[in-house]
């Protein structure tokens, strides 16, 4: 819809000119949508290299130190489709507003905690504070910038900035630890929230599905408790691996939930994902891209992480600054991304950038024992490049076409799409990194798969889209 400073209780008429200049007013939503993903992104990874340190100030052992990112990691994933579907039906901008609220006063309980509990409990407050922000930010800006050049280009920043903020987050948790101590990177977080908090009830429209249709109860139980049980597996796989009896339990329960949650939307009258929908090429095939090129990436800076700090033996610093260049190079994939998707399309943009990503990939095999740290600031660069250009593309391919009222849901899937990504590639490949006889060669074995993961998905989205321009 357009921009417009009243708000509404229903979605307007797209009225905006259909070009890729965005006003004054425009840029300012869009820094608000964009800041508050920022936020969320960098809470991923501003606490990782502080977690030692948060261990033996709060006393937690080390084995517990997993669930600082799984306790964020569950609600966060978990909840994405409840909220997506929530927010179509009472407001997106209400929803947003108080995911705002919740993310920051958990991130001052996460900063002052006094013991692990408290701890514990702020991160898993922050994560449905990221569950509530991630779809309805997304949604507002889907039915705020009109499909075309506009939304592209919208796209296009909010994916660079997502990006960023994980790559960010590695560099400065490391700065802020060492100069600030833990707790500041948590309270970045609470002042990140209360700034957009502060800007966003001004700027942003109100808008919900004119329809009141029934929340789909079994849908939601289902999805949401398959997500979890999936999440919580795969998360304490990547630290103990899949032997033990709670990770191959709760693994075969979400898969079970996901079952009956399809069997459930199969019948419900209003669902809470349109089965229809789903069978669109577009939304299928386009979140396959983007679930692999989640998961791959982040299974690459894993393994690239070892690489450098256990084989080449490079310091905290010196590796914040290859993933520094892998984030330049992302701000200038996500400068030029929407400009190729508007001359090539989407479908072909996504197809490329998938092939580019699988390749750079493959070329960090070239890496040795002695030397490689140039050609893995430079391939790893090549391929994030080519990652955000997949980022913006399968956002772009699965939201053309939806109508506003189903924005929600488009967008919830995508962003389930990317925390879900983001979730499985360590524990399904990283673990092969510490469980060989070398890390080296773990780290090799990991990469290859990695890169032969992508160029299949490269080839099965060619075939899956078919000619159909996304």
């Amino acid at each position: 819809m357009a921009i417009d400073t009243q708000t509404t209780n229903t979605v307007p008429h797209q009225t905006a000119p259909r070009n890729d200049r965005l006003t004054g007013r425009a840029r300012l939503v869009l820094f608000v949508l964009c800041a508050a993903q920022f936020m969320v992104a960098l809470d991923f990874s501003v606490l990782n290299v502080a977690l030692p340190v948060l261990g033996r100030d709060l006393g937690m052992s080390p084995s517990a130190l997993q669930w600082a990112v799984t306790a964020f990691a569950l609600p966060s994933g978990g909840f994405l489709l409840l909220f997506g579907r929530v927010a179509d039906l009472v407001g997106r901008k209400k929803l947003f507003l108080t995911g705002l609220a919740v993310f920051g006063a958990a991130s001052l309980l996460a900063a002052f905690a006094w013991d692990p509990a408290s701890f514990l409990t702020g991160r898993a407050v922050q994560g449905l504070g990221a569950a509530v922000i991630v779809p309805t930010g997304m949604s507002l800006l889907t039915t705020t910038f009109p499909e075309g050049p506009l939304r592209d280009r919208a796209l296009g920043i909010s994916g660079t900035l997502l990006s960023l903020g994980f790559t960010v987050g590695m560099v400065l948790g490391g700065v802020m630890t060492d100069t600030l101590g833990w707790r500041s990177t948590m309270g970045l977080l609470a002042v990140a929230a209360v700034i957009v908090l502060f800007l966003a009830p001004g700027l942003l429209p109100e808008s919900r599905t004119p329809e009141r249709p029934r929340l789909d109860v079994p849908g939601a139980v289902t999805v949401t408790g398959g997500l979890l049980a999936l999440i919580y597996a795969l998360s304490t796989a990547a630290q103990r691996g899949f032997g033990g009896a709670d990770v191959r339990g709760t693994l075969l329960a979400g898969l079970v939930l996901l079952a009956a949650f399809a069997v459930v939307e199969s019948r419900a009258a209003a669902p809470l994902v349109s089965l229809p929908m789903l069978k669109r090429r577009t939304i299928a095939w386009g979140n396959i891209g983007g679930l692999v090129t989640f998961s791959m990436m982040s299974t690459v800076v894993f393994a690239l992480t070892l690489y450098l700090q256990e084989t080449l033996h490079l310091s905290s610093f010196r590796t914040g600054l290859v993933f520094g260049v892998q984030g330049i190079a992302s701000v200038v994939a996500g400068a030029y991304a929407p400009r190729l998707i508007g001359r090539l399309g989407a479908r072909r943009v996504l197809v490329g950038s998938l092939l580019g990503q699988g390749v750079f990939t493959a070329a960090l095999l070239g890496v040795g024992t002695g030397s490689g740290a140039l050609l893995a600031t430079a391939a790893v660069s090549l391929a994030s490049m080519c990652h955000l250009g997949a980022i913006i593309s399968y956002g772009v391919t699965v939201t053309s076409g939806v109508p506003d009222g189903e924005q929600g849901l488009a967008t919830g899937l995508v962003t389930t799409t990317q925390q879900v990504g983001i979730t499985i590639g360590i524990p399904l490949l990283g673990v092969l990194a510490t469980t060989q006889a070398s890390l080296f060669d773990g780290v090799r074995t990991v990469l290859a798969i990695d890169a032969a993961v992508v160029l299949a998905a490269a080839l099965l989205v060619a075939v899956g889209l078919g000619r159909r321009k996304a």
